[in-house]
């Protein structure tokens, strides 16, 4: 059994969950769930970034105090993770005690490794609230930060502590060099490869009037305390949810995976790297950048208008049908876009008409025909190959984390199955009187059916798990041991039941 710690950005504490963040938990729980099913041991960490002037300016225009704005909205953002199935392992909040010790530490570690990473000095230049961060030239046009186009530039100047993040460009370089692997899809990598060209900047790692953050550990010579950072807070989650710097944390470190959004590749795949380096720890294996999900080509922003309740768009058809939607409509390697149509054609076409039919007609049948028992096979069939590539694409598609894809292959064994009953006519076999045909037909479509409750509980995992108990194989499907069940399937006396439709069409309006 191999380890797979998977995580994602954690969340920033300064609004309710929207759909960038459900499509970044989707596909990341889609990801845990199907290594779940190869067999992996899998830590699936998520979280909440709960410092910073962000999160300060929210609470104050509140009127609340900052922990209890940040406990507010952890407890939301927790609510619509349970209520979209995803399947964590560890939600990490950053006003954690054990996370500021961890940070605490680590910031000791890299400053006991090489005292000289660590510089104070004064710093003046432009920054963006939004990013926490101080902007480049070549990072805002037209006056604004290039990622938070509708939020003023803030012209801050300060004595801060700042980290020799120029000093590991030959470290990084020589990382995308011998791990091109580091960083995916190649675009994002090509991004960062640009970047190290035009050569990195020293980062300002404090903030001198910023309360709402982890004390930085080291004594400032410029009197009263420093704040850190909130990246430099942020990014080491994933090193502290694992215990550092208590013993036991190397059993789970590095991760296998990070998750995150293009927007804040520079931090993940600069930054860190080099905090890690400078520590002496090991880095994750893999970084995976996805796009963004918009609204008619727009990026949703709250600030710009430009949004749609996620609530509202979970209780148009079913987190389900959600889960589906994002996964299938927006590639995990680029960007996508939401609309009310597309989500509503999908669901009908695709999960009402295609999926949630076959597997009534199919369940209907074993009921009428065979009592609900699965007839044992005949000699493999054109569903039965079809079965066995469609596995074969899938896997392929979710080990390279292209999701979209995985749902595709999945979805080809659907249509594939529906095509299987219109050409074998089961209901002419049993008028026929020709059992051997009619129970092979039946073998065959009882099969798909189990792969199909396999393949697709990374997207659908409630309607999954219907499918599961309804071919006699349990109340819930396990997350071991049923990817050798869908690679061979055996489902002969399995006692099956019919079941209410998986994804009812929505109803019309009467004129």
């Amino acid at each position: 059994m191999s380890r797979f710690y998977i995580t994602t950005a954690i969340d920033y504490a300064n609004g309710d969950p929207h759909l960038g963040h459900a499509l970044e938990k989707i596909g990341a729980d889609a990801i845990a769930r199907y290594r779940r099913l190869r067999g992996d041991d899998v830590h699936f960490l998520i979280g909440m970034d709960e410092h910073g002037q962000k999160v300060a300016q929210a609470a104050e225009a509140r009127g609340v105090a900052p922990q209890a704005l940040t406990d507010e909205l952890a407890g939301r953002f927790q609510a619509m993770w349970a209520r979209l199935a995803i399947s964590y392992d560890q939600f990490i909040r950053t006003t954690d005690a054990a996370h500021e010790a961890g940070v605490r530490a680590l910031i000791a570690r890299i400053a006991e490794r090489d005292p000289s990473l660590f510089v104070e000095r004064s710093y003046e230049g432009w920054y963006c609230v939004g990013c926490e961060s101080f902007k480049r030239t070549d990072e805002i046009v037209d006056g604004k930060c290039v990622v938070h186009p509708t939020r003023a530039l803030e012209w801050t100047a300060e004595t801060n502590w700042f980290f020799a993040l120029s000093r590991f460009a030959p470290f990084l370089k020589k990382l995308y060099a011998e791990r091109p692997a580091f960083l995916q899809p190649e675009s994002r990598r090509n991004e960062i490869l640009a970047v190290l060209d035009q050569g990195l900047e020293d980062i300002s790692i404090t903030r001198s009037k910023l309360a709402w953050a982890i004390p930085f550990p080291l004594p400032s010579t410029a009197g009263g305390p420093q704040g850190t950072w909130v990246w430099f807070d942020a990014l080491p989650n994933y090193l502290t949810a694992t215990g550092y710097p208590e013993a036991g944390w190397e059993a789970r470190w590095p991760a296998q995976l990070h998750v995150i959004g293009k927007d804040i590749t520079r931090h993940h795949c600069l930054v860190w790297p080099a905090m890690l380096e400078a520590a002496g720890l090991p880095l994750p294996e893999r970084v995976w950048a996805h796009g963004f999900i918009g609204l008619g080509g727009e990026r949703f922003s709250k600030s710009a208008g430009v949004k749609i309740e996620l609530a509202e768009a979970v209780d148009r058809f079913g987190a389900d049908a959600f889960r589906y939607f994002l996964l299938r409509e927006v590639p995990f390697d680029a960007d996508g876009n939401f609309s009310w149509e597309r989500l509503e054609d999908r669901y009908v076409a695709e999960l009402a008409d295609a999926f949630g039919n076959l597997a009534s007609r199919v369940l209907a049948m074993l009921d009428r025909y065979r009592g609900g028992v699965v007839p044992a096979a005949g000699e493999p069939t054109s569903l039965d190959a079809a079965g066995d590539d469609a596995m074969q694409r899938y896997g392929a598609a979710m080990d390279a984390l292209l999701l979209h894809r995985g749902g595709a292959a999945a979805w080809d064994l659907v249509a594939a199955a529906n095509a299987f009953v219109g050409q074998q006519t089961p209901w002419n076999l049993a008028k026929q009187g020709d059992a051997a045909a009619l129970d092979a037909v039946l073998a065959a479509l009882s099969h798909a059916l189990l792969r199909l409750a396999v393949l697709t509980s990374p997207f659908i995992p409630a309607a999954a798990d219907q499918l599961w108990a309804a071919l006699g194989q349990g109340e819930h499907l396990p997350p071991s041991g049923a990817w050798e069940r869908a690679v061979r399937p055996d489902l002969k006396g399995a006692q099956t039941h019919r079941i209410p439709p998986l994804f009812p069409k929505p109803e019309r309006p009467t004129t």
